[in-house]
């Protein structure tokens, strides 16, 4: 192959890359748009950002507590009792073991819970919305039953992330619920509601935020957070995740990355919002392994 021609098939790939990230950026600033349900910071919940957390070295599981006040000060719960895929989000969140290699048993009570929980997000713009740009770049089935059937083959389909055990994971456990490995590594946990209902319950401990640099520290009224914390007698000493969004905004924007790549990791750099982010998706097979939101910088911060 001549240099030329490999020259040109190089700006053809870079091209497509960048319409493809643009394609990416307008469908998830979309669906951003239409989240009703996410909650207001400051009016809805309000959250004590405090100091900003230390470095901890690895396989440690101490770390310096540079907050010593809880990351929420308020969340307005009659929301989260109210609104149809919160309410159903938080029946899910006591289903799982967290240990990894300890099967699972599924109930039939809880394959109603995760039933009703897609059945409600169908019910959003969010997801609606999501489903149609699925559809039109042909990663989903057009027929809402099917769609259905695909985000629970996502989302909740056990599979085995500690090989010597049985089922014992799947991808919402893991993003949204959180899990240990053998005692020694807390494992995702990257959604704020869960956090915020351990912390009020004591059992996860806020240490501080983690900021790039002093440009980018964040704000309270911010949607991502990176942070440190604790739980369950281990540290993480680099966390992330939304604030305020609903549990369909986090399950669509995941759920299209996921689906508009094959490779085992995805990593994708948009801004939504005022946000750049960095959106990373673990692929388990036909599941996610994995997914969280990096917070790069936001517009107020010198973008």
């Amino acid at each position: 192959m001549s240099w030329t021609l490999s020259f040109l098939l190089l700006l053809l790939l870079l091209f497509h890359s960048q319409q493809a990230t643009q394609d990416l950026t307008e469908v998830l600033n979309q669906i951003w748009r239409l989240d009703t349900n996410r909650l207001k910071p400051g009016t809805d919940y309000i959250i004590s950002l405090q100091g900003s957390a230390g470095f901890v070295p690895q396989g440690s599981n101490y770390a310096r507590d540079l907050a010593r006040a809880p990351l929420f000060k308020y969340v307005n719960e009659d929301k989260l009792r109210s609104i149809e895929t919160y309410l159903h989000f938080v029946n899910l969140l006591d289903n799982y073991e967290s240990s990894t290699g300890v099967s699972e048993r599924v109930t039939s009570e809880e394959l109603q819970e995760n039933r009703l929980f897609i059945n409600s997000m169908m019910e959003t713009d969010v997801m609606k919305h999501a489903h149609k740009y699925l559809v039109r770049k042909r990663q989903s089935p057009s027929d809402p039953e099917q769609f259905k059937k695909q985000l629970y083959d996502i989302w909740f389909r056990l599979y085995h992330r500690d090989k010597s055990g049985g089922e014992d994971s799947c991808g919402f456990e893991h993003v949204f619920v959180g899990e240990t490995k053998f005692g020694q590594e807390i494992m995702g946990l990257h959604n704020w509601v869960q956090f915020y209902l351990l912390e009020k319950h004591g059992h996860v401990d806020y240490k501080g935020y983690k900021a790039r640099d002093r440009k980018n520290t964040p704000d309270e009224d911010d949607h991502v957070l990176n942070l440190q914390f604790s739980w369950k007698g281990l540290v993480k000493p680099l966390g992330s995740c939304f604030l305020g969004v609903s549990p369909e905004f986090e399950v669509a924007l995941f759920t299209i990355i996921f689906l508009m790549s094959n490779e085992k990791k995805t990593s994708v750099v948009v801004k939504v919002d005022e946000y750049v982010l960095e959106l990373v998706v673990y692929r388990h097979g036909r599941s996610i392994g994995t997914s969280f939101p990096k917070l790069l910088s936001s517009n107020h911060k010198d973008l």
